[in-house]
C-alpha cells in the first residue's frame, strides 16, 4: 500500500483508500479522495469550507508496467460563501492531479501532448499503443491545439522566408529567430501587409535577412523601415545560375560542339595507334533525329510570335493566330534568342554502360565472342540479357568494318574504344562554371576552356558569373560596384537585367556580401517544416502546424 501511495499523481491533495487488480483486462483501480478542507471559488477566489455533496471522477492515469491505471476519484461539491459571486455551488478543483472535465490526469495528458507534438495524429497513436496509452489521433492532435504558444521574445536578427501549403497555390511565411536559431512565428499568407503588421506589433528588429521577393522587401520596408535588409547569398548565387542558364540555353550548337571535342579528345591515342569510336546506336540517332524536327517547329513558331510583335500585335491575338496559349507567347517574349531545347543526361544510358570499358578491352586483346563476353560480365554482376551484349558487339564490328558473321582477317584490326559521353545541357554547364573547385570534376578547366573558345557571348557570360561568384564567396563589396558597371556594358540581355534587378536592391545585396547573415538557418527550419506537414497530410492547419513547429524543437 505504500508504494502504491508513492505513485500517485500528488499525494499532498489526494490519498489511497483501496485498490483492486482485474488481471484479465491487466487494469488495476485506485480508489482515492480529496483531502483538501478549505477551497477556494473559481469565479471569485474566496476560499470556503461548506460541503454541498459529493460524487465520483473516473481518471486514467499512466501505465504501470503492462497494467493500465484507472482512477476512482472521489470529490466534493461546495457552496460559495460569497453573497456577490455568481456561482453558488462549484466543484473542488485539483489543479496538480487533473483539469476541469478532463477525464484523465496531466501527467498523462502532458504525455499525450508530448507524443502528438513529436509524431502527429497517426504516427502518434500507434507508438502510444506500444506504451500501454489508448488514444485517438483527434484527442492527440487536439491535446497539441490546446497547447498555448510561447511568448514571443523579439529577436534583433530576424530571417524571413515562405512556405507552402498547397504546391504553387497557398504560400505562408515563417520567422526565424537567428541569433537563437530558432522558429518564433508562422504567418498565414505571404503578403507584404500581414508581415508588416506582425512587424509593427513587434518593434525593436534590427537586421532581417531575406531573399529576394519583392513582396518581402516591401513588407520590411512597411513594417521595419529603419531595419537593415540582407540579401542571402545562396539566393544571389540561384539568380545568378538562373541568369547563366539563359545564356547557355540560347547557345545550343556551342554546347554541342563542346561535347563533340569532348568525346573527340577521349579517342586520341598518347601511343600514336588509331582508334575508331564505337557508333551511337540507330534508335539513339531516331531519337535525335526527331529532336531536330521539334527544334525547328518551335524555333519557326519563335519567330512567327516575334514577327506578330514587331507588328504590334497583342499577345491574346499573337496566341490565336499561332494556336498556343498566352503563357507560351509571354515566354517567347521574354528573349529575342529562342532558348535551345534541355538535353537530358541520360540520353543513350543502358544497362550495359558500366561495362563499356571491360569489353573494349577484351575486345582489343583478342576476345571477339559476344557469348564469352557476355558469361564473363554476369560475374561481375551483369544483370541483363545476353542481346543487349550482341547488339553493343555487332556496333563494335561495324566500327572496325567487319562485315557480320564473316571470317576474319588476319590483318591488324584498328583499336575500338567508347568515347566519353558528356550531354552537356545548359543546367549542367551552369554547374561546371559555378561549383566550387574542391567538388568539381577532375576535367571541369577543360570543359571551361572548350566553352570559352566556342562563343564570345560564352566566354564574357563565363567571366561575369565566375566574377561575381567570387565577389559573394569571398565577401568583397569593394567590387560590387565595378562588377555592375562591367555588367551593364556587356552585350548579354539576361546580365543587364540581373544587374539592373541588383541595382534596384543594391543596399541589401551589399549588406548580404558584406555581414556574415543569411538565410541557411532558415532553409533547415522550412526543410523541418515541410516535413511536419507531409506527416499530417491535409490535417496541417495553420493552428495545428504552428504549434507543432514552434513547440517541437
Amino acid at each position: 500500500m505504500e508504494l502504491l501511495c508513492h505513485l500517485l499523481p500528488d499525494r499532498t491533495h489526494i490519498k489511497l483508500e483501496n485498490w483492486l487488480i482485474d488481471e484479465t483486462q491487466a487494469t488495476i483501480r485506485l480508489i482515492v479522495s480529496s483531502t483538501q478542507t478549505i477551497v477556494k471559488c473559481p469565479i471569485c477566489s474566496l476560499t470556503t469550507h461548506r460541503i454541498h455533496s459529493r460524487y465520483e471522477r473516473k481518471l486514467a492515469d499512466l501505465p504501470w508496467a503492462d497494467y493500465s491505471i484507472r482512477l476512482q476519484l472521489r470529490v466534493r461539491k461546495f457552496f460559495c460563501i460569497n453573497a456577490n459571486c455568481k456561482r453558488r455551488i462549484f466543484t473542488e478543483r485539483l489543479n496538480s492531479v487533473t483539469a476541469p472535465w478532463a477525464r484523465r490526469t496531466l501527467r498523462l495528458a502532458q504525455r499525450l501532448s508530448a507524443i502528438g507534438l513529436a509524431l502527429g495524429g497517426a504516427a502518434g497513436v500507434r507508438l502510444s499503443e506500444q506504451l500501454g496509452v489508448t488514444a485517438s489521433r483527434n484527442t492527440l492532435l487536439n491535446l497539441v491545439r490546446s497547447i498555448p504558444l510561447p511568448a514571443i521574445v523579439t529577436p534583433q536578427i530576424l530571417g524571413v522566408d515562405d512556405f507552402c501549403f498547397r504546391k504553387c497555390k497557398t504560400y505562408g511565411t515563417a520567422l526565424i529567430d537567428l541569433e537563437r536559431s530558432r522558429p518564433i512565428a508562422l504567418l498565414k499568407d505571404a503578403k507584404a501587409e500581414t508581415l508588416a503588421e506582425w512587424l509593427k506589433a513587434h518593434p525593436g528588429i534590427k537586421i532581417v535577412s531575406r531573399d529576394r521577393s519583392k513582396t518581402y522587401e516591401s513588407g520590411i520596408r512597411q513594417g521595419a523601415p529603419e531595419a537593415i535588409h540582407v540579401a542571402d547569398r545562396f539566393h544571389l548565387l540561384q539568380n545568378l545560375a538562373e541568369t547563366l542558364n539563359q545564356v547557355f540555353g540560347t547557345h545550343h550548337q556551342a554546347l554541342k560542339a563542346v561535347d563533340e571535342a569532348y568525346s573527340l579528345s577521349s579517342v586520341t591515342q598518347t601511343d600514336g595507334t588509331t582508334s575508331v569510336r564505337v557508333p551511337r546506336p540507330s534508335r539513339e540517332q531516331q531519337a535525335l533525329l526527331l529532336a531536330e524536327q521539334r527544334y525547328a517547329r518551335r524555333l519557326a513558331i519563335h519567330q512567327q510570335v516575334w514577327d506578330l510583335h514587331q507588328q504590334g500585335w497583342r499577345a491574346k491575338a499573337i496566341a490565336r493566330q499561332v494556336g498556343i496559349g498566352v503563357t507560351s507567347v509571354f515566354n517567347c517574349l521574354r528573349t529575342p534568342t529562342f532558348p535551345e531545347p534541355t538535353r537530358r543526361r541520360s540520353l543513350g544510358r543502358s544497362i550495359l554502360v558500366p561495362y563499356h570499358e571491360y569489353i573494349l578491352q577484351r575486345w582489343n586483346q583478342g576476345c571477339h565472342e559476344g557469348l564469352v563476353l557476355f558469361e564473363e560480365i554476369q560475374k561481375q554482376g551483369y544483370k541483363g540479357s545476353y542481346d543487349t551484349v550482341a547488339r553493343y558487339t555487332r556496333r563494335i564490328r561495324t566500327a572496325q568494318g567487319i562485315q557480320p558473321r564473316k571470317l576474319y582477317s588476319i590483318k591488324s584490326l584498328p583499336k575500338v574504344t567508347q568515347p566519353k559521353k558528356l550531354c552537356l545541357t545548359p543546367r549542367r554547364a551552369v554547374w561546371i562554371v559555378l561549383g566550387k573547385q574542391e567538388s568539381q570534376p577532375p576535367d571541369s578547366e577543360q570543359l571551361i576552356a572548350l566553352l570559352t573558345a566556342q562563343h564570345p557571348d560564352l566566354a564574357e557570360a563565363i567571366e561575369l558569373a565566375q566574377g561575381f561568384a567570387q565577389i559573394v564567396r569571398q565577401r568583397q563589396p569593394s567590387q560590387l560596384e565595378p562588377w555592375l558597371t562591367q555588367a551593364d556594358m556587356s552585350n548579354l540581355t539576361a546580365f543587364h537585367r540581373f544587374a539592373k534587378r541588383l541595382r534596384e536592391d543594391y543596399d541589401a545585396v551589399k549588406a548580404g556580401v558584406t555581414m556574415s547573415v543569411s538565410n541557411g538557418p532558415v532553409e533547415g527550419h522550412i526543410n523541418r517544416l515541410k516535413m511536419l506537414k507531409r506527416q499530417m497530410y491535409g490535417r496541417a492547419k495553420i493552428d495545428l502546424l504552428e504549434r507543432r513547429f514552434l513547440l517541437a524543437t
